[in-house]
């Protein structure tokens, strides 16, 4: 399927994924570095930033080794498309002298059709990334089902402008606000 480029020494030897290792995006110096950048812009720690991006390589990797069209998890599609901002750079150096070809990122259609696609295409990823890297990391690579039918209604919302709550604390403050309001009516009608 992609190659025979299977366990730790083949991918790692490939020189696709060598020119990867030694790549950095952006520009060299840059007070705000990419990586620095897909944390501030998805709230995620520096750890989690630097994950994402390695996965981000990896999935580049499969991309241009698999065999067949590849379709990222929600994390990693957000490192792409911070990477295709930096267009001059992922243009003129990323994909001639990283990947040594094109990397187009196109859109969904949208549709039952294209999401019914694009899991195929994600379940057919997650089996390539197991045969090249291993079993990938569940917080970045859900499953395919999670991914396009239980996610696929998630939003990114600006915590500046919202109270974020995890649902079962929200219920929790609802019936303690309800039980509250429920006591006073109580009270003034007991006087």
């Amino acid at each position: 399927m992609n190659g025979g480029i299977t366990g730790a020494e083949g991918f790692s030897s490939h020189p696709v994924w060598q020119a990867l290792s030694a790549y950095t995006i952006g520009p060299e110096g840059a007070e705000l570095t990419f990586e620095q950048r897909l944390a501030r812009e998805n709230g995620w720690s520096a750890a989690e930033a630097a994950r994402v991006l390695e996965e981000y390589k990896r999935f580049c990797f499969l991309a241009t080794t698999a065999g067949h069209p590849v379709t990222p998890s929600e994390a990693v599609d957000q490192a792409w498309h911070l990477h295709l901002a930096y267009s001059r750079d992922y243009w003129q150096r990323f994909c001639p002298n990283v990947l040594g070809r094109e990397l187009h990122h196109g859109p969904t259609a949208g549709g039952a059709a294209q999401r019914d696609k694009h899991f195929e295409q994600y379940a057919l990823t997650l089996r390539s990334y197991e045969e090249a890297f291993g079993t990938p990391p569940e917080d970045i690579w859900p499953a395919s089902y999670k991914r396009f039918y239980e996610d696929s209604r998630a939003r990114r919302v600006n915590p500046r402008d919202y109270i974020l709550l995890p649902r079962r604390r929200a219920y929790a403050l609802m019936i303690v606000i309800l039980c509250v309001v429920f006591g006073l009516l109580v009270d003034n009608w007991l006087r």
